[in-house]
C-alpha cells in the first residue's frame, strides 16, 4: 500500500514539474515576442565586442521619466539583464574595463545617464524590488550626456566606430546616449 502511494506521489510530482516547466517556457516565449532578442557585434583586428539585449517597444508611452523612472537603476532593456562582452581590455572615459563579460545597467536622468558595467550575471533583469543589480559588483561606472534624437520605437543598442573609438549607443524614444570606448 505504501509503495503504491509513493508511486502515485512520484507521478504527480513529475506531472507538476513538466507542467510548470512548460508554462514557464510558454511565458518566456510570449515575453520574447513583445521584446525580441538582439545581438550586436563589433570586430576590429583581434578585438571583439558583443552586446546581448532584449528590445522593448515604445507603444505610444512616455519612456524616460515615466515608464523608466529617472534616478532609478534600469536593467537597460527588457527580460534578461543586458550583457556586454569584450575579449580585450578597454578604456572608457579614462577608466579601465578589463576583458570579460559584464551586465549593463543604467541610471537615466533628463540630462545625463550613469552607465554601469557589473561583474555579476543575472538570470533576469528585475526582481520583486526593481533592478536585480548588486552594486558591490560594479566594475566601472561612467556618466554620459543625453542627446535628443528622432523618435525610435524599439530600444536600440549599437556599437559605432567614431574616429579611433567605438561608441556604445543606447537609443529609445527621443533619447540617445553614447559611451566612448577606446580599445587598449
Amino acid at each position: 500500500m505504501m509503495k503504491k502511494a509513493l508511486k502515485i506521489a512520484g507521478i504527480i510530482i513529475l506531472v507538476l514539474a513538466v507542467a510548470g516547466y512548460s508554462i514557464r517556457e510558454y511565458m518566456i516565449s510570449q515575453t520574447k515576442k513583445a521584446s525580441p532578442e538582439q545581438i550586436v557585434n563589433y570586430t576590429k583586428g583581434d578585438t571583439e565586442l558583443e552586446v546581448f539585449y532584449n528590445r522593448p517597444s515604445k507603444k505610444g508611452r512616455v519612456i524616460f521619466g515615466e515608464l523608466v523612472p529617472y534616478d532609478v537603476t534600469w536593467r537597460t532593456g527588457a527580460n534578461e539583464a543586458t550583457t556586454f562582452t569584450t575579449n580585450a581590455d578597454l578604456t572608457i572615459m579614462g577608466k579601465t574595463l578589463p576583458k570579460g563579460k559584464y551586465t549593463l545597467w543604467t541610471v537615466p536622468n533628463a540630462s545625463s545617464w550613469q552607465v554601469i558595467f557589473n561583474d555579476e550575471m543575472y538570470l533576469w533583469g528585475t526582481g520583486s524590488n526593481g533592478a536585480s543589480r548588486n552594486s558591490d559588483s560594479d566594475a566601472l561606472t561612467v556618466t554620459v550626456p543625453v542627446k535628443t534624437t528622432s523618435e525610435t520605437e524599439l530600444f536600440t543598442i549599437t556599437l559605432e566606430e567614431v574616429g579611433e573609438q567605438v561608441h556604445l549607443k543606447l537609443t529609445w524614444d527621443t533619447t540617445t546616449v553614447a559611451v566612448p570606448i577606446t580599445i587598449n
